[in-house]
């Protein structure tokens, strides 16, 4: 079974390390996207993980592999919490381990959600709308905004 680990400050270029393989998938969506000089891609900016408390940024492991990483902002006074990033290795994908991550960072940060995914990644709208409709029995909301679908929900509304 999968399971989240949180990212050390210490652990922060193996981190850099997997979002490579994110930045490449997501790249065929965002054409703009390219390899520097190099040979990799710009590397986000994790500051915030380790800086502020609202941030949080997790490995996705399966025994002791690492498969994906997820990172999160909880919610804030003027903010719902987010799914900035998510990201499951092409080999794991299928297997509903998204799914089962998804859901646990549900439990880990009850309230208010908003998660978004850009018009062209149809694959990552099927996964968040329709695990949302699934564990909310519909109880939720999506619409869709400069390019963006974005779905909110409570977390009250997700069937146990």
């Amino acid at each position: 079974m999968p399971y989240l680990q949180k990212v050390e400050t210490k652990e922060e270029h193996i981190l850099h390390h997997l979002m490579q393989f994110y930045i490449y998938e997501f790249s065929k969506y965002i054409p703009v996207i390219q390899v520097e000089e190099n040979g990799a891609y710009k590397p986000f900016d994790l500051e915030k993980y380790w800086e502020q408390s609202q941030n949080h940024a997790y490995f996705i492991k399966e025994d002791t592999e690492l498969i994906g990483f997820a990172l999160v902002e909880s919610a804030t006074e003027s903010g719902p919490n987010t799914i900035e990033e998510f990201f499951i290795m092409a080999k794991h994908s299928g297997r509903g381990y998204g799914k089962i991550i998804a859901q646990e960072l549900f439990s880990m940060f009850p309230g208010d959600w908003e998660i978004t995914q850009i018009e062209k990644n149809q694959p990552a709208h099927a996964f968040w709308s329709g695990l949302i409709k699934d564990i909310t029995d519909g109880n939720f909301i999506e619409h869709f905004e400069e390019g963006k679908y974005i779905q909110t929900f409570h977390t009250k509304s997700i069937l146990r």
